[in-house]
């Protein structure tokens, strides 16, 4: 029989292998980097990446779900990446908001993080090439749509190019020893909101501040004896904070869509999502009719928003989501028709649909 040390020096050598396989492995995604750099191909593929999931998860790994496979490989793609240079990814920041772990999640940790102080700050510095990539909030499943980054997409040449789906998990984090000592409570506008019912029964003392990101709450709330923050785990830890409570959003499950954004749209992978933007004349009807055109072509709207016009009162611009991508000919059908229907179209991307929350 083995014994623990056989079985030890046997994990030993296949994490040998393992390395030397990993070695291989990003020499080889070196010289396919150098090949897109000389062809002028983006390095970063969505429907490629998950495709690579997609075929991993579906080979045998048993005893290992498919999660784990996933995170694994997530990190060897990262790490890969970032041979040739880490890509540059701006976000809203500072360090350790939930746009930061979405952007972790997604792109993995090997990258260059570019903390931003606004959405639209995050868009800019995409435009002008300080990053290669940046993600935005996009909804959530209790506060819906977010207003920043639809009005951005209107007025910027970038793409969506891919989403993530994150599970938010809101935890209230402070110095204060009890919540009776907490008398100032910081976080995004939204988060507040999140956490209403919450707030007004744990903590009706308290006086809320909006600040422009989770991870600036929690550094304010470091700074203050009396004050408390609404944010993710990993910020206690990373600005000395105490975890008073946890899961304290009024939704169990909330979910925050984000958005990858880019210079190219991204190739179709099989299974896509396209966001638009458009506007429709201000008389009976015009919406009813724009919005037929996806019944006539069997496509799936999954969301729909409006935001107010800027060029005129009591205008609106339209915001929706739908199934397939902008190459597949039955959206081409569509989005024709649609064009014939409306006042402005814009496609602000096609994409892969994210199906994991991460």
């Amino acid at each position: 029989m083995a014994s623990l040390d056989d079985w030890r020096q046997r994990i030993d050598e296949i994490d040998e292998q393992i390395l030397r396989l990993l070695t291989e492995r990003a020499k080889l995604a070196r010289q396919i980097a150098l090949l897109k750099q000389q062809n002028d191909l983006p390095l970063y593929h969505p429907e490629r990446e998950g495709a690579i999931f997609a075929r991993l998860t579906s080979l045998p790994h048993d005893p290992l779900p498919d999660q784990a496979i996933k995170a694994i490989f997530r990190e060897i793609l990262s790490a890969c990446r970032a041979v040739m240079r880490p890509p540059r990814v701006a976000f809203l920041g500072p360090l350790h908001s939930f746009s930061h772990l979405a952007c972790e999640e997604h792109f993995g940790t090997f990258i260059e993080a570019l903390p931003q102080r606004t959405i639209q700050e995050v868009f800019r510095e995409v435009e002008r090439g300080g990053a290669d990539f940046g993600i935005v909030p996009a909804e959530n499943v209790a506060e819906g749509p977010v207003g920043d980054t639809l009005d951005a997409l209107l007025q910027t040449p970038l793409k969506i190019v891919a989403e993530v789906l994150l599970e938010v998990q809101h935890c209230l984090l402070s110095k204060a020893e009890s919540l009776a000592n907490i008398h100032r409570v910081y976080s995004r506008e939204i988060a507040l909101a999140q956490c209403r019912q919450w707030l007004q029964t744990h903590l009706p003392q308290a006086e809320w501040i909006s600040v422009s990101s989770t991870a600036e709450g929690a550094e304010r709330a470091a700074d203050d004896p009396e004050g408390a923050a609404i944010g993710p785990r990993r910020a206690a830890d990373a600005y000395g904070l105490q975890v008073l409570a946890e899961r304290i959003q009024d939704v169990p499950f909330n979910l925050t869509r984000f958005w990858v954004l880019g210079k190219r749209m991204t190739a179709p992978s099989g299974v896509d999502k396209t966001t638009i933007a458009f506007s429709v004349p201000h008389r009976p009807g015009t919406l009813y009719h724009a919005l037929s055109v996806f019944a006539q072509h069997t496509i799936n709207l999954t969301m729909i928003a409006s935001r107010p016009a800027r060029h005129a009162p009591w205008e609106y611009v339209f915001f929706a989501d739908f199934q397939g991508h902008v190459q597949d000919e039955p959206v081409q059908a569509a989005l024709s028709e649609l064009g014939k229907a409306c006042l402005f179209l814009k496609v602000l991307g096609s994409y892969p649909e994210a199906i994991e929350v991460l």
